[in-house]
């Protein structure tokens, strides 16, 4: 069995903003569908408060929630109580691919071992944001940029990127 590739998948503002008061700040239909075509079918990783923000697991996926409370449950969710568990419980699915689903703390965690990540980057910037995604600038190169999308007011872009050789 090959070693699943470790990535992380989040929507930021130019400031690296991800959300506020447990919440996402935008929500972008054609981001959300991006969202669903990457990670279906392969296990994501999410902490407590971001499996509370969605409420429900996400269908045709291993949701792994990272607790320090060792009585949560989550239905539907494998419950675990760190970062080692979840990747552990998420390699036995056999998927070439683990996601990084969120929040801050669980990407601060997984931070050493994800080799791509895959930002959707939001041309607005939300000064009160209490959230905020990694920087990810030095450590990464763009290995695919999309053509710019608008949603409403916003304009977006996808970014793949992939981990410089030098920062493993």
């Amino acid at each position: 069995m090959q070693t699943p590739r470790i990535s992380a998948i989040a929507a930021i503002g130019q400031n690296r903003e991800l959300g506020k008061d447990n919440d996402l700040i935008w929500r972008i239909p054609a981001d959300l569908k991006r969202l669903k075509e990457l990670t279906t079918g392969k296990p994501i990783i999410m902490g407590r408060k971001t499996y509370e923000s969605i409420g429900r697991p996400l269908p045709n996926r291993t949701n792994i929630v990272i607790s320090r409370d060792s009585a949560y449950v989550a239905d539907g969710c494998v419950v675990v109580s760190s970062i080692e568990d979840a990747l552990a419980i998420a390699a036995k699915t056999e998927a070439a691919e683990i996601f990084i689903f969120g929040g801050a703390g669980i990407y601060s965690l997984a931070w050493p071992l994800i080799t791509n990540l895959y930002l959707t980057i939001i041309h607005d910037s939300k000064p009160d944001a209490d959230v905020f995604f990694p920087a990810y600038e030095e450590q990464f190169k763009v290995a695919k940029e999309y053509e710019a999308a608008a949603h409403n007011d916003l304009t977006y872009r996808w970014v793949d990127l992939q981990r410089n050789e030098s920062t493993y």
